[in-house]
């Protein structure tokens, strides 16, 4: 067993999600508590390096608001996915929203940027920070990414960072991916993979849920899911080690690109 890892002997879907949240929870109220919408840019300004490190660009960083900068995230599902002008775009597991601010940026006024997250204080995290900045053209929901509500052939992209690794039902994340989007719309992921078979250990460790490794699926394994929901054109277009300072497991994050088809 790795050291520090608490374990959990058979965890249950109920305690596994309550444990997310309770985490996520955490984080957001220590961002506010740090960063109180006071322009004291000390706190969220420290953690452009690590935004950096897994593919984010400091002249975009600088572009978006300091509070959502909250050095989460494993890579940058923005990366090489065109958004234009009016596009609608949908990101499962935003957080703070970072990815959602920046997608903003792309779609202008004509177009819109939903979040999506079941932590109620990131919602509210992410919401206080648009209406503080005056950002019209994006939007937050509490719910599960297994549940999206959004109508069908909504989306022109669904992004998602770091989410649907956690997901007890992955299978009907990319399902509802694909419901959402329109058709020849667009996925693109930043995920947490294995290259080899958890051990039972890490499975049930809370620590390793709430690092976002424990729910990780073989590498081939997320990529068959996805195509199985229906897509085409599925391809890892990045991979670096993923390091979260437990692991003792092979972990990548990966950056995913796929298509919902035309017809």
């Amino acid at each position: 067993m790795n050291e520090g890892l608490q374990m959990r002997p058979d965890l249950t879907e109920e305690e596994i999600k309550a444990a997310v949240i309770e985490t996520f929870t955490a984080k957001a109220i220590e961002s506010d508590e740090c960063f109180p919408y006071c322009f004291s840019l000390h706190c969220a300004r420290g953690t452009i390096p690590e935004a950096e490190a897994i593919g984010y660009m400091r002249e975009d960083l600088e572009q978006i608001p300091d509070e959502v900068l909250m050095g989460l995230g494993c890579g940058n599902p923005l990366v090489g996915i065109t958004i234009k002008p009016g596009d609608t775009v949908v990101d499962l597991g935003s957080g703070s929203g970072i990815d959602v601010f920046l997608a903003s940026k792309k779609v202008g006024e004509q177009g819109k940027v939903i979040g999506i997250d079941m932590t109620e204080e990131m919602v509210q995290k992410a919401t206080k920070t648009a209406a503080h900045y005056g950002y019209d053209n994006v939007e937050f929901h509490v719910a599960e990414i297994e549940d999206l509500p959004i109508d069908n052939c909504t989306a022109d992209v669904v992004i998602s960072n770091c989410s649907v690794n956690l997901s007890l039902d992955k299978p009907r994340v990319f399902n509802e991916a694909f419901r959402a989007l329109k058709p020849g719309g667009v996925l693109g992921l930043a995920d947490v993979v294995v290259t080899r078979e958890l051990s039972e250990e890490t499975k049930n460790s809370i620590d390793a849920w709430t690092s976002c490794f424990a729910g990780a699926l073989l590498k081939q394994e997320y990529l068959d899911t996805i195509i199985r929901a229906g897509f085409e054109n599925v391809e890892i277009v990045a991979e670096r080690e993923f390091n979260d300072g437990n692991s003792s497991e092979r972990v990548r994050s990966i950056i995913v690109r796929a298509q919902k088809p035309a017809n």
